[in-house]
């Protein structure tokens, strides 16, 4: 049986917006043509803030002013979170009926790219119960938050390899007061995005049992006309 083939996007630093309008416009030709290849981006964003369609405001500490990162309210669950460089953002497009119609299996499937990313690193990576996301000795290195539509997903995981988290002072990350964040160099020295990042991609494709096609950046669609 041959392998569901899945179009890789390798980005660089891309600011939030423009990945956004990208994964609207995959998800809406993948509507129009189920029969397209799922696709995955990986990308890093400058500093911004992204709340979830119902997230609670009170969950951020500042109000929003020029002095601070964007906030951008989007249409994935969960509440806030912080993206920023040093971090791994992965927004998989993928038609979930190739896989299977479930969003709280995808969710797992998720963490558990993740858990086998660290474990290579020699980094212990759980789940929690009752939450969605990967922890590292009580402290959530990764964050996932998902859209899907007529089963195809957009938004994605979040992975911190390096990142200042100083940016997360501002917020109760994903509403959780309790729980710290963390960042994988606190538990490895030295990691970043380009030790990280292949690791990932090998262990998504197992995960996942897709083979990924890197695609040149020009086939993105920037627009729907």
């Amino acid at each position: 049986m041959a392998k569901r083939i899945c179009w890789l996007y390798r980005l660089e630093t891309v600011s939030y917006d423009i990945v956004w309008r990208w994964q609207q416009n995959l998800l809406h030709l993948r509507r129009q043509n189920p029969d397209l290849p799922d696709a995955l981006l990986l990308v890093e964003h400058p500093p911004v803030y992204t709340l979830g369609q119902g997230a609670d405001e009170s969950f951020l500490k500042f109000t929003p002013n020029a002095h601070m990162p964007p906030v951008v309210r989007i249409e994935r669950g969960g509440e806030v979170t912080y993206h920023c460089p040093g971090q791994l953002v992965g927004y998989p497009i993928l038609n979930l009926r190739r896989h299977r119609p479930d969003l709280h299996w995808y969710l797992r499937q998720l963490e558990e790219v993740v858990i086998r990313t660290v474990s290579a690193f020699e980094i212990d990576g759980e789940r929690s119960d009752g939450l969605t996301g990967v922890w590292v000795e009580g402290r959530k290195v990764a964050a996932i938050g998902i859209k899907a539509s007529r089963w195809i997903t957009m938004h994605g995981f979040a992975l911190n390899i390096c990142p200042d988290l100083s940016g997360f002072q501002h917020i109760v990350p994903c509403g959780i007061a309790d729980k710290a964040v963390g960042s994988l160099s606190e538990f490895q020295q030295g990691l970043d995005r380009l030790q990280v990042q292949p690791v990932l991609e090998k262990q998504f494709a197992q995960v996942f049992q897709c083979e990924l096609v890197p695609q040149d950046l020009c086939t993105l669609p920037s627009s729907l006309s």
